[in-house]
């Protein structure tokens, strides 16, 4: 019988393949060696409708290429070599010929176009068309067919659309991350709106600064065709001054009030963080003695409103400067519209009308104002008892009060705009349907503005307005970002509205006091919390004290 003789085989612990040391192998010394993994699979030896489409999956199996399709690997010694008569082979183009699109005879588009009138006026009559059997069809099938496709695809029930994937982009951070920087914990948005707190903190007034004018109650009766010109408030000052820069809020920690500080407008993007879209960050400041400061940056855009930022199709950056509706300029828009609303629907000033508090606007300065008054807004200094001997000082803010027949009430003004009723984004036109139908004009403007809205509310609920004034405001034109008019104004109790549009307090609650839990574990020192741009994720980071002072510094001296 034949022999078989077992062939020398050289083991290499240190790698996959034949050893190349020439003391172990000299049979393969200083031979180049293809490396491969364990897992590759052997591709299609030949495939002639690769597309450039599929050019880098295709490259998988090519020893030419890394793992990922791209990029040389350097073993060009195995490769295959192409001939003369190889390199002039070309395949036989297999493609079928576009076909001419048929045109109809002059007579038969004449009949098309008959038939097509014939069909419009028998719906204007309301008579069931004869010629087109689809116009027969139940209103729900009707609809249901024009919503087309299924889950993911259309504009219609089931999906954001088509254009939603192809209008998607990369959106930058709102700061820009240092090498110094480190990475703390990471948190996910979706787990933060399933935080809940049994207990909801009791809250105390501290101190009320300002003055508040009184709501004109004929802003109720505006509507669509009786609506009022929006005017610009150019002689009331507004301030959106951070925590550590405001005075009162010095003296209370000072004082020790408090162990947590914060404003009303930092609390409510905290509490309605879950629903937002954009980039964002805040800075957590931890002093030696623990106390907490949650501030924000002067440079950030913190305080501009977001316009239709949880829109299935949101507003995209445009770099021609004549386009009005980037998310920059309707930011800016929505944000003057607001302020100007906020003013416009109070009386005007009079002992009568006007309630003075026990301080001034701790804010305003008689010196500097240049003639300029403060807004109508009270500040109200407010104590949240967190449990555990942690108490939250936070500055909140109202915007007027109600007078009714035997008592008062405070409230909250915001304004929502619209700016372009034709856009994919709107879905409704406000003249046409707001006045018989508010509900479907308020449900458009939770799906595309959730997050701010949620914000709104939150807000209100921290200062403990008794109604929070919500008014409607579009554009005279579309086309103009300049002229607006108020179409409609609608009241709302705060935590009846919050229980209207899913927004639960315990919730709310429930991720401030996670917050101030993480932190009494750290370190004292300067963080910042920051949403990823384009991921529902949050990050904490470790920043050196004196980040963001320089850039502060620097806006100064420009001012200068």
């Amino acid at each position: 019988m034949a022999s078989f003789a077992v062939p020398q085989v050289q083991s290499n612990p240190s790698s996959w393949g034949p050893s190349l040391n020439s003391t172990d192998s000299p049979k393969f010394a200083n031979l180049p060696y293809a490396p491969f993994g364990r897992s590759d699979r052997i591709g299609r030896a030949a495939d002639f409708t690769t597309s450039q489409q599929n050019y880098r999956y295709n490259n998988r199996y090519d020893r030419r290429f890394n793992r990922d399709g791209e990029g040389q690997t350097g073993n060009d010694d195995f490769q295959y070599k192409l001939d003369a008569e190889d390199a002039t082979f070309q395949l036989v183009d297999t493609a079928k010929n576009a076909t001419k699109k048929f045109v109809a005879p002059a007579a038969q588009r004449r009949r098309q176009q008959q038939s097509r009138l014939r069909q419009l006026n028998a719906r204007q009559r309301g008579q069931p068309d004869k010629e087109n059997k689809r116009h027969d069809q139940p209103q729900r099938t009707r609809r249901r067919n024009n919503w087309g496709g299924g889950r993911g695809f259309g504009r219609g029930r089931g999906g954001r659309g088509r254009g939603y994937y192809n209008s998607r982009v990369d959106r930058q951070a709102s700061v820009a991350v240092k090498a110094e920087w480190t990475v703390v914990d990471e948190f996910e948005l979706s787990k933060w709106a399933k935080i809940r707190t049994p207990d909801i903190p009791s809250e105390e007034d501290l101190l009320w600064c300002g003055f508040l004018d009184q709501y004109n109650d004929l802003y109720d009766k505006v509507n669509t065709k009786s609506n009022v010109s929006l005017r610009r408030t150019e002689t009331k000052d507004f301030y959106f001054v951070s925590t550590t820069d405001d005075p009162v809020v010095e003296k209370l920690a000072i004082e020790g009030a408090g162990q947590v500080f914060a404003t009303d407008a930092i609390l409510a993007h905290l509490m309605a963080s879950p629903r937002s879209v954009y980039p964002w960050d805040i800075v957590v400041q931890k002093l030696p003695n623990g106390v907490l400061f949650f501030d924000k940056r002067d440079s950030s855009q913190f305080d501009f409103l977001t316009v239709s930022e949880t829109a299935n199709i949101p507003p995209t950056p445009n770099e021609d400067a004549d386009n009005i509706n980037t998310p920059e300029k309707l930011s800016l828009e929505a944000t003057t519209i607001n302020q100007n609303f906020t003013q416009q629907i109070l009386k005007q000033a009079s002992s009568k009308s006007r309630q003075v508090f026990d301080l001034p606007n701790p804010f305003f300065d008689d010196e500097e104002s240049g003639g300029m008054e403060p807004a109508s807004v009270a500040y109200r200094y407010r104590k949240f008892d967190l449990g555990d001997g942690v108490n939250l000082i936070a500055r909140t803010e109202l915007h007027g009060i109600v007078k009714k027949a035997k008592s008062q009430q405070y409230m909250t003004a915001f304004a929502l705009n619209e700016w372009d009723s034709r856009s994919a984004t709107a879905g409704i036109e406000w003249r046409a349907k707001l006045d018989s139908q508010r509900g479907a004009v308020l449900a458009t403007e939770l799906k595309n503005n959730s997050c701010k809205i949620a914000k709104w509310t939150a807000q209100s609920i921290l200062a403990g307005a008794d109604q929070m004034k919500v008014g409607f405001v579009s554009r005279v034109s579309r086309t103009n970002n300049y002229e607006h008019a108020v179409l409609a104004t609608q009241s709302y109790r705060p935590k009846e509205f919050a229980a209207q549009i899913t927004l639960n307090v315990h919730n709310m609650w429930g991720i401030i006091k996670m917050l101030v839990e993480l932190f009494k574990n750290q370190p004292q020192g300067k963080y910042v919390l920051m949403r990823d741009p384009n991921k529902p994720v949050v990050r904490l980071y470790s920043v050196p004290p004196g980040t963001f002072e320089e850039e502060d510094e620097d806006e100064i001296e420009g001012a200068e």
